[in-house]
């Protein structure tokens, strides 16, 4: 199944059925018990620092291991697994030395996920689609770290839409059929990787879909930058993403009122895919499979979701039981089109018609 046959025969799910992404890779690597070594294989035995708790470096150190956890959940049900790229950017990746090998970080990662799903989609001809998983960096464009020096920046936005393009191209050459911009704290962080995005689609010839996840921080109901909900889908609305959503730190209870602001007016399919509640005191996360299937069928129901997953903490486990409980539900009705002038700071403005 070629690419565009893939995108095709999902964009007809979608229109049928909430589509089911993957869970947590951290929560699932915890099971394997990898050490140091794990990290450093062969090849970076030599490297002059830790590279213990690099995740994506795993893609080339413990590929097997990769691969086992995106079979685990498409055997649970996933329609589209994550590639395991989350900080395999420029940025993030020099806080390991390891900067010069981003490209090929994001090609082995797609590659492995494109395995793995290939190996189902041969099995049954359903489609499952690899999404390249483009994390928000350590850096924020629109915020100082240091609360003494507002001014004060630590990336800028050409610098961090390079790193970005450097990912997305290989994501594309790894065979990714979609681009996860995704945990989104600071919306220009994600304007800068929809730009490295297009220069990457100019550049190559293959335009993927876009699909943006924003992160609310807390209870404010604002993202890290300080836009609302609404705010920040009008900041992100004119890439016509493919889906848009809310992902990360909150659990399923607190994201319920945000997710339902977001479902309200965007004019594209809508994601949920919250952390397994928020971290207790050691660190871990309480919603269990069980708990946590009441909040998808109750948001499933009230007409709020294309596409369900998990963040932080979740498992096989959850997507099973998330997967049985939106099963034959109706996906959530897209909002139509509307052509007034959107614009936002951190609060939405709509032009009068």
């Amino acid at each position: 199944m070629t690419r565009e046959q893939r995108l095709k025969a999902i964009n007809a799910e979608l229109k049928k059925r909430i589509l089911i992404l993957d869970g947590s890779m951290g929560a699932y690597l915890q099971g394997f018990g990898l050490n140091a070594n794990d990290y450093h294989g062969t090849r970076f035995t030599e490297h002059p620092m830790s590279l213990k708790g690099n995740a994506d470096l795993l893609v080339l150190t413990r590929p097997d291991v990769i691969k086992k956890i995106h079979e685990g959940y498409l055997a649970a049900g996933a329609d589209i697994v994550s590639t395991d790229t989350f900080t395999a950017n420029p940025v993030s990746q020099a806080e390991y030395a390891l900067d010069e090998i981003t490209r090929e970080l994001n090609v082995e990662g797609a590659r492995l996920a494109r395995e793995a799903c290939d190996a189902f989609e041969a099995k049954d001809k359903k489609p499952r689609l690899v999404a390249g998983a483009i994390g928000p960096t350590t850096k924020l464009l629109s915020m100082s770290p240091e609360v003494g020096d507002p001014g004060r920046r630590d990336a800028d936005f050409d610098g961090l839409a390079a790193g970005y393009k450097e990912q997305i191209l290989g994501l594309i050459e790894g065979g990714a059929d979609i681009l996860l911009i995704e945990t989104i704290t600071d919306t220009l962080n994600a304007k800068a990787a929809l730009w490295a995005a297009w220069e990457a689609f100019d550049e190559t010839g293959v335009e993927l879909p876009l699909w943006i996840s924003g992160t609310i921080t807390d209870r404010s109901g604002r993202t890290l930058s300080g836009q609302t909900v609404e705010a920040f889908y009008n900041s992100v609305r004119h890439a016509k993403p493919w889906a848009v959503g809310l992902n990360c730190a909150l659990g399923p209870a607190d994201m319920r009122a945000f997710l339902a602001d977001l479902s309200r007016v965007a004019e594209c399919p809508v994601s949920a895919y919250p952390n397994a509640g928020l971290p207790n005191a050691m660190g871990g996360y309480d919603e269990t499979p069980h708990s946590m299937e009441e909040h998808y069928g109750e948001w499933a129901r009230a007409g709020l979701l294309n596409i369900a997953g998990g963040c932080c903490g979740t498992t096989p486990e959850h997507i099973t039981h998330m997967k049985h409980v939106v099963g034959g539900v109706s996906p959530r009705a897209i909002a139509p089109r509307d052509t007034r002038l959107k614009l936002a700071g951190l609060e939405p403005f709509t032009a009068a018609a």
